[in-house]
């Protein structure tokens, strides 16, 4: 109880100086990085940093963990804005309205170009019917700054080997808080790919995906923990990895668990969790739509 009172009272008064705030004649500002303290001004904060400097550094990790160890509501691909389904972890069971950058799950995109006539559900323009005309229509939403369309157009430049070019879009889409981007940007970071290779900057894309609902960026750093010998910070990225429904999260706790750093209870909880992601992201539409898809792949493939 005491403890409260103290930090209270010292949230209430400057760090540096001990002036306090009353009636909103002064008022005081956290410090920039932690929740710790509170200062009158600028020159309050600068005097008091060398006392201040090493709690904050250890205030500040905590605080990140916090962020980082948080279970995401869902995955950075949402819900799907027609079915309301969580959309597939596999993004070929996706597709993007370029006219909007629109992203809908694969039986949505079916049934709207069987009953709307080859038209955009959202903004009820026609689809393309050239890879021209997809492409200018993506490019649009590129100059819009759409983050959907930024990251396509990087996935382009990149298959294209233009890395710089990739590297710039999706530093604008990372920008903008898309997760997809962030974690490509760890990629490229990581491969010395359009950029020089940087194990921090690597680092940092990773989490801020990972924050974001990315999955498989969530598993890259439970590889990385493990590398490093903190297996159980590993296992914590991989169960909630797997409770997005991350099948090789999941694999890995399986192995972890036949190893003895994994228990059993641990295991069956993600067990239950993981296989009720992989169940909320199915319906029979979808499986339609899948298999109608896959025909019509391999009967083209054929010709």
């Amino acid at each position: 109880m005491s403890t409260d009172k103290n930090q209270t009272d010292r949230s209430s008064c400057c760090a540096s100086c001990g002036v306090a705030e009353v009636d909103g004649d002064i008022k005081l500002k956290e410090c920039v990085d932690c929740d710790l303290v509170r200062y009158c001004s600028d020159a309050c904060q600068e005097n008091h940093k060398s006392q201040h400097e090493e709690a904050c550094k250890k205030r500040v990790a905590e605080l990140r963990d916090e962020l980082l160890f948080k279970q995401p509501e869902s995955t950075y691909l949402e819900d799907c804005p027609i079915c309301c389904l969580p959309m597939p972890l596999d993004v070929q069971k996706s597709a993007t309205y370029q006219c909007c950058s629109k992203v809908v799950c694969i039986s949505c995109y079916y049934i709207s170009r069987r009953y709307l006539q080859h038209r955009c559900p959202f903004c009820r323009e026609p689809t393309p019917s050239t890879e021209k005309e997809c492409e200018k229509q993506r490019m649009k939403r590129v100059e819009a700054n759409d983050p959907v369309a930024l990251c396509e157009e990087a996935v382009k430049q990149y298959v294209k080997a233009d890395y710089s070019s990739a590297f710039e879009y999706f530093t604008r889409a990372a920008g903008l808080g898309d997760a997809e981007a962030h974690y490509q940007l760890s990629r490229m970071y990581y491969l010395g790919k359009g950029v020089e290779k940087d194990s921090e900057k690597e680092l940092h894309h990773l989490e801020e995906a990972a924050i974001g609902g990315h999955p498989s960026a969530r598993c890259g750093l439970g590889f990385q923990e493990y590398d490093n010998g903190n297996i159980e910070r590993a296992v914590k990225h991989w169960i909630i990895a797997a409770t997005q429904g991350h099948d090789f999260s999941i694999k890995k706790l399986m192995e972890e668990f036949r190893s003895g750093t994994v228990n059993k209870d641990d295991l069956a909880a993600a067990l239950r969790a993981h296989q009720a992601a992989v169940d909320s992201a199915k319906s029979p539409q979808r499986e339609e739509a899948e298999e109608y898809f896959e025909n019509w792949i391999n009967i083209n493939a054929e010709d």
